[in-house]
């Protein structure tokens, strides 16, 4: 099945961006791309909320987002409200992010990762469905957490 896919990246993950991105065109999902678009620098959580906030409205299926560690733009997607942003390293992350957690964005580092793990982080992410079952239960305990900290209802600023 193919998906539409939000993808964005800082300055440092511009190449693993591409990367995806051809991963995704052989893939034949379509996507989006939020930039950064250079290697000039930028905000991190500026493509983060650009990214995180299409998947919410339900624009798109999945998000990508890639900066130096990924640390940064799981930190800053996980604050808009009904993302499930999750930095994974291998094949194995990402199907437990998925199918354990029902994470929406994968976020990615750009060090010291090579063509062929980002194809197995994202090829596995994007084909792996949720679980559900008591992971459900687990993923409404994070919604209503969610809820608790945004009170007025409103998506993280």
């Amino acid at each position: 099945m193919t998906k539409r896919i939000a993808i964005g990246c800082d300055h440092r993950g511009l190449v693993v961006k591409e990367l995806a991105m051809r991963f995704l065109d052989s893939s034949g999902h379509s996507y989006h791309d939020f930039g950064s678009y250079s290697a000039e620098p930028v905000d991190y959580p500026d493509a983060a909320r650009q990214v995180g906030q299409a998947v919410a409205s339900g624009r798109f299926d999945n998000g990508i987002l890639i900066c130096g560690t990924g640390i940064g733009m799981s930190i800053a997607a996980n604050k808009v409200k009904g993302i499930r942003a999750a930095l994974c390293h291998d094949g194995f992350s990402a199907r437990r992010a998925r199918r354990h957690n029902d994470a929406n964005v994968l976020c990615l580092r750009a060090e010291s990762i090579d063509a062929e793990a980002v194809s197995e982080i994202v090829g596995t992410f994007l084909a792996t469905d949720f679980g559900g079952g008591r992971h459900q239960q687990r993923v409404n305990k994070i919604r209503a957490l969610e809820e608790e900290a945004c009170q007025d209802g409103r998506p993280y600023p």
